[in-house]
């Protein structure tokens, strides 16, 4: 498979036929059209096709655009992204959607397709934007080779992904969490962490004048990558009515406003993340955390049922919107979509566990997606489950009385986030997803060293003292989870550390609040949920237990010094 760039350019041509300026003619007074088009064959095989296609606007500026060309032979466009695109016959017109029609003088655009084709693929010889015909000429695509190389290369070829992106290949440090990690008293021990971005925001794609864009990050990470490959890790995080059953992480989107995610979040993310100039970064992206199992465990017929988990059950928008974010993200060949799986303390009871994974399978094939979208899982994300529970196992007892009987186990298939990890993954594979997916754990406040780690197993008393003295995860309860007093840094960033885990990643930023301790006005959609103040006496979720947080918190995704430095404190491998 053989990367091709194209240039189609509409107007006078150069002397050379590499590049091109595109001047055009119009009547007095209307705008003056001109554009330069690189239309890209990113990947190609027997029988399809991946192409992108960036138009710079070289005329007067435009509120509205289309292009369109015809093809010499029968390719047929099967999927498109960042464009309305429609063929009859050979005739292709690509028009605007509603967040990338205006174009300045010099601004460019993108968008991508997949197509068919059989004998040949030959690149379009005629454009015409906005009705103005221009004639343009092309570079011819180098010739695949016709037999495969004797040496196999140590890397996928362009277009293709590789079975897991993190094997050989860095991650991406983010500059404005290293820096309030560098800042914190003890924090450059961890500043040079890989860590998520989280896109928890319309806001967040563009940025501010005090904060990183999407492309901002992606440029740093090329600048990062060198010769090498790197991964980039992205937080897609924004579905209307998010998290239903925690206050602490609501959107800013309603329950209804499934369209306004589409249009207004995930297009534009896929724009930028399509654009060719990123083609060499593996771009990691995890979808929607918190908020798919909520629809098995938190709605009516659930003791810790609730109404906003209930709404968004019967309006679909979860499964929706997750099924259009893997279609459109799956569609650029360098993404890889990891969907959130919840965690062994949520999800590992005999009555969630299957219910969830058969929910995930029908979001994935939603919306025009299909399991094809998916290359893995993450567990753990943002939680404090442990990460291997070494003192006892789900098949232990107790004077006869099994670990499973214990209040902390409480009838739990699994004790820690790997044993959950790898049978969520052999579930997943038994109902039709890929064999090849790959799991992600979060371990970047699951640690739980300190003073308080035990050494080994609990009393042999009852299989409470049993449990409870043996392991590692402190909390008061599984239910527990934010800003949890005790927990401590987990296992650092890496690739392939066990069977069928691609990696252990820092998804969550240690350091960054989960919620506030009490209610503090915002614009962010983030409500005050009292499982973040440390005087709640708990709910049904957690057992009636107290909350454990940590007090005197910020909003959920602000720096909590704090907090910070209770991770350095109880890091597991020590610092």
């Amino acid at each position: 498979m053989s990367r091709t760039t194209l240039l189609a350019a509409l107007g006078l041509i150069t002397a050379t036929g590499a590049t091109a300026t595109v001047f055009g003619t119009a009547a007095a007074g209307a705008a003056t059209p001109g554009c330069r088009v690189d239309y890209q064959i990113s990947s190609q095989w027997n029988t399809g096709f991946g192409a992108n296609v960036t138009v710079t606007n070289t005329g007067d500026p435009v509120s509205a655009w289309t292009l369109e060309w015809s093809y010499g032979g029968d390719q047929k466009v099967t999927q498109s992204w960042n464009t309305a695109l429609t063929q009859s016959g050979a005739a292709v017109t690509a028009k605007n959607l509603s967040y990338n029609g205006t174009l300045a003088t010099g601004a460019s655009t993108s968008f991508g397709f997949n197509g068919s084709y059989s004998g040949t693929n030959a690149v379009p010889a005629v454009f015409t934007l906005n009705g103005v015909v221009c004639n343009g000429a092309t570079t011819p695509p180098t010739t695949p080779p016709t037999t495969p190389p004797t040496t196999p290369p140590t890397t996928p070829p362009p277009g293709t992904r590789a079975d897991n992106p993190y094997a050989g290949a860095k991650v991406y440090v983010n500059p404005e969490w290293s820096a309030k990690a560098a800042a914190e008293p003890g924090g450059t021990k961890v500043s040079h962490q890989p860590t998520g971005v989280w896109l928890d925001r319309i806001a967040a794609i563009n940025g501010s004048a005090t904060s990183m864009g999407l492309r901002a990050h992606l440029d740093e990470a090329l600048r990062q990558k060198g010769n090498g490959e790197l991964v980039v890790q992205l937080v897609i995080y924004n579905l209307p009515g998010r998290d239903c059953a925690a206050l602490a992480s609501n959107g800013e989107l309603g329950p209804t406003e499934i369209d306004k995610y589409k249009s207004q979040y995930i297009d534009p993310i896929a724009a930028v993340l399509a654009d060719p100039a990123y083609a060499g970064l593996r771009i990691v992206t995890t979808v929607e955390i918190d908020s798919l199992p909520n629809l098995v465990t938190n709605v009516s017929g659930r003791p810790t049922a609730t109404a906003n988990c209930d709404v968004m059950k019967a309006n679909g928008n979860y499964i929706k919107g997750v099924g259009y974010a893997l279609n459109k993200l799956g569609a650029i060949p360098n993404v890889y979509n990891y969907v959130d799986a919840g965690h062994h303390g949520w999800l590992g009871w005999d009555d969630n566990f299957g219910a969830s994974a058969e929910l995930f399978k029908t979001a994935a094939t939603a919306e025009g997606s299909t399991v094809a979208n998916v290359q893995g899982f993450i567990v753990n994300t943002a939680n404090y489950s442990a990460l291997k529970e070494d003192h006892f196992t789900i098949n232990d007892s107790v004077n006869g009385v099994s670990v499973r009987q214990s209040k902390w186990v409480d009838w739990n298939r699994y004790t820690d986030e790997l044993s959950y990890a790898q049978a969520m993954r052999e579930k997943l594979v038994s109902i039709g997803f890929d064999s090849k997916i790959g799991m992600l754990i979060d371990t970047s406040r699951n640690g739980w060293g300190g003073a308080a780690r035990p050494t080994g197993p609990g009393a042999s008393t009852s299989v409470d003292t049993y449990v409870n003295g043996g392991r590692y995860d402190r909390r008061i309860h599984l239910g527990n989870w934010c800003n949890q007093s005790g927990a401590g840094l987990g296992e650092r960033p890496q690739a392939a550390p066990a069977a069928g885990i691609d990696a252990y990643v820092w998804m969550k930023p240690p350091g960054e609040s989960d919620g506030a301790s009490k209610e503090i006005p915002n614009n962010e959609g983030k409500g005050f949920d009292r499982m973040c103040d440390p005087t709640y006496t708990g709910n049904a979720r957690n057992g009636n237990s107290m909350s454990g947080a940590l007090p005197n918190a910020p909003l959920s995704g602000q720096w909590f010094s704090a907090q910070f430095q209770e991770l350095l404190k109880n890091a597991y491998p020590a610092l």
